[in-house]
């Protein structure tokens, strides 16, 4: 039999961890992006709750069904594969007093585990025991980061009503675990019809909102959106711009019109509202250059929340830049190149990458929601934007790959058009600087420790 163990002591309680982990959305939370894992059901972590897995690419997913047991509140549960790959595999994940204080708590995970094929999986268990520690290693500095937030901004645990369209995007549905596991409750905004309570008819398409499921949420965020990713026919140009600004404009009247409106509107909004900006810093005050299609779609969609500003409802327009992790977007896109050694540079050496982690991006809008002074446009973007060029190196150096290649920029531009070059070839050195007024403490604001974090490439849980 083989034995994990993983420890960390953290800046919470033994409750406080045990609260956390039982609370929707700590699975989801802890789920490394590289790592491919779905959830089907999720039952919570009472004694005999189960939870439903696939693991593994596609059709090739294998099943795993996990049963909890040896729950002890406050300071221990316990999960047992019941049906899976393994021979055996038994979870404790036990949080225990630090120092005999009651602020802090050792967080430690143990698996005793066999692998499957008899001795072939046994060939096989120093790779996973490599895996397993990449996996807690970043479970550990999730769940530190992710308590150390909601300990910031909301230190008497208050519990808020947060209304979030594109609840099931990339960033939605990380911003909603986020958001359960610190004890809030999540509305989300559907485009099709609400099957629980816990849904709100928005849809853009049909001028149609249930604004009386609004009256008496504390915030709103706004994140939906048509995806701007592939070649910009006229059908998709529509589709862009209308997910935008007149389902930022439908939202914000609703909101206009409430009795008990929100205190605070988050709006997504992007970095292509500045156009190409060459080396050029970037700031909130900055205007657009070069504009184009892009910058057109974000000063509509910035413009739409207007009638929820007017009505005195605080809002704010979150400029994001390209956020970084293997679950999808840009990064996604390339590192089956870099994996393969194939890895090069698109674009110009010296034009600037405006990243943000994935993490700093939920960060971003969390202070959004309890920072009163936060107002009008806010850059979500790291505070270290880096060259194209320093970029690609640095993802190929976090792999250990060679990155010699270069990709014509003729050839980007015949394979994604305009898109390519308003996204992909336009320069942007954009600069955080309200957040950094205000306060908040990026998690990851160098792109070496941004990368190896969504990648799990690092040794540490700090």
């Amino acid at each position: 039999m083989n034995t994990f163990t993983a420890s960390s002591t953290l800046d919470a309680s033994a409750d406080a961890l045990f609260a956390w982990h039982a609370r929707p959305g700590a699975f989801e939370r802890l789920v490394p992006p590289w790592a491919p894992v779905r959830l089907e059901r999720f039952e919570g972590i009472g004694e005999g709750d189960r939870a439903v897995l696939r693991i593994g690419p596609g059709p090739l997913a294998l099943r795993w069904v996990a049963e909890h047991h040896d729950v002890i509140e406050g300071h221990q549960f316990c999960d047992r594969q019941v049906q899976g790959p393994f021979q055996h595999w038994d979870h404790t994940h036990r949080f225990e007093p630090a120092n005999g204080t009651s602020d802090r708590a050792t967080l430690t995970d143990r698996i005793e585990y066999e692998p499957p094929g008899g001795a072939l999986g046994r060939q096989v268990a120093p790779w996973l025991e490599d895996e397993l520690r990449r996996q807690f290693t970043y479970r550990h500095r999730v769940t530190r980061r992710d308590l150390a937030l909601h300990r910031r901004y909301n230190p008497d645990d208050r519990s808020l009503t947060i209304a979030v369209s594109g609840a099931s995007g990339l960033i939605g549905s990380q911003l909603v675990s986020f958001l359960t596991t610190g004890g809030h409750t999540v509305k989300r905004l559907t485009r099709s019809g609400p099957t629980g309570s816990d849904e709100i008819l928005w849809d853009p398409r049909t001028e149609r909102v249930e604004a009386e499921k609004l009256e008496g949420v504390d915030a709103v965020v706004h994140l939906a959106g048509e995806n701007v990713f592939g070649r910009w026919t006229p059908a998709k140009r529509q589709r862009i711009y209308s997910s935008r600004a007149d389902g930022t404009r439908l939202l914000a009247e609703a909101l206009a019109g409430l009795d008990d409106p929100p205190e605070v509107l988050v709006s997504s909004s992007a970095v292509g509202y500045y156009g190409d900006h060459g080396t050029d810093r970037i700031t909130e005050k900055s205007q657009p250059r070069d504009a184009g299609f892009l910058s057109e779609v974000c000063e509509a969609w910035e413009a739409a929340t207007k009638p929820a500003a007017a009505a005195g409802v605080r809002t704010v327009q979150m400029r994001t830049g390209v956020v970084l992790t293997p679950a999808g977007g840009a990064l996604r896109l390339m590192l089956p190149a870099f994996w393969l050694g194939l890895g090069g540079r698109v674009g110009a050496p010296d034009q600037y990458f405006p990243w943000i982690t994935l993490d700093d991006v939920l960060g971003g809008f969390y202070h959004a929601l309890w920072t009163d002074d936060l107002e009008g446009p806010v850059n979500l973007t790291a505070p270290n934007p880096v060259t194209m060029g320093t970029y690609t190196q640095t993802l190929a150096d976090v792999l250990r790959r060679p990155a010699f290649l270069t990709v014509p920029t003729s050839l980007v531009r015949t394979v994604g058009g305009q898109m390519a070059d308003e996204m992909i070839l336009a320069s942007a050195r954009v600069i955080p600087k309200r957040l950094q007024e205000t306060g908040y403490d990026f998690g990851f604001s160098s792109l070496p420790d941004g990368l190896r974090h969504v990648l799990g490439r690092t040794n540490t849980a700090e």
